[in-house]
């Protein structure tokens, strides 16, 4: 895996945000990570587009070689982060791809700038009605009939949360590596020497918390989700929608990203891969980095 260098920049809300950025011609693509991850994750992703765009890849608020001077709330938040680091780069339109968590952020951001985002890319991405974190039976089974609501009960969340957060600060990489193995990559883990850098940069996040309720409370659709009501904010788009959606994803189900079609419409395309979980990036990079190119009309351009 190539190694891209790290460069930070201050913005208006105090936080000093990180990125890598590489390529210095064609479309302009910004690269979002999920929940437990940072830029580190989308390094191949950087070295697929570097002959044919110009990628930037921040870490979010919390993660990575970002700063953590305040708490939030919501992925909106964070999206103006990223704004407010694309206007410091001058960077007046981009294709925004989101990954899992990340999705949500892409979408507040083309929501919050609908003339900077120029295509939308949503992979396994958080549906519009968020991400749910349900209340634990004593056999540590979700009540689905129980969202959880407030942030301080999401803190001492005994499943989904506490264990995360004990690994966390103990810098469990065994843990860890077992919850990714299980989850995002129970169909191919990626080459050992790219794992290890990968649990390095997850252990490195320090906004769990705060993460886990932005994505239950996220909600910009016309439903309200149980736990929040919809802001509508979706209409705000003004640019295209794919989803790619990995078939086999135990984490964000297919259900969900058949929803977020129906929600978008025709403004949206919906592309599956039939190989692939969680993590299209590591289940089927190939057939992942030519869709992305197609998208991104950069296929067979050097």
């Amino acid at each position: 895996m190539k190694q891209y260098p790290v460069q930070k920049a201050r913005v208006p809300s105090g936080e000093t945000i990180a990125y890598r950025a590489c390529g210095s011609g064609g479309p302009t693509v910004v690269l979002l990570h999920g929940n437990m991850s940072s830029s580190v994750h989308w390094q191949t992703t950087m070295e697929a587009l570097e002959p044919h765009c110009s990628v930037i890849a921040p870490d979010l608020r919390g993660f990575g070689d970002s700063s953590y001077e305040h708490t939030f709330d919501s992925l909106r938040e964070l999206a103006l982060d990223v704004a407010a680091l694309l206007t410091l780069l001058d960077v007046r339109q981009c294709a925004l791809v989101g990954w899992s968590a990340g999705g949500g952020v892409a979408m507040e951001l083309a929501a919050e700038c609908p003339s900077m985002a120029c295509k939308l890319i949503l992979l396994d991405s958080v549906p519009l009605t968020g991400y749910p974190i349900f209340r634990k039976d004593a056999g540590g089974q979700p009540i689905l009939t129980e969202p959880l609501k407030m942030k301080e009960d999401v803190a001492v969340d005994p499943v989904q949360v506490l264990p995360m957060l004990d690994a966390l600060r103990t810098g469990n990489r065994a843990l860890m590596r077992a919850v990714w193995d299980a989850t995002i990559y129970h169909l191919c883990q990626p080459p050992e020497e790219d794992y290890e850098e990968y649990l390095t940069a997850t252990l490195r996040q320090r906004c769990l918390v705060d993460l886990d309720y932005a994505l239950m409370t996220f909600n910009i659709s016309h439903r309200d989700s149980g736990v929040s009501p919809g802001s509508g904010r979706m209409d705000r788009i003004a640019c295209n929608v794919f989803i790619l959606q990995g078939e086999k994803d135990i984490v964000v189900p297919t259900a969900w990203a058949e929803q977020m079609k129906a929600d978008f419409g025709d403004r949206a395309q919906y592309i599956t891969f039939v190989k692939a979980g969680h993590s299209v990036i590591t289940d089927d990079p190939e057939l992942f980095f030519s869709t992305l190119k197609g998208i991104l009309g950069v296929n067979g351009r050097e």
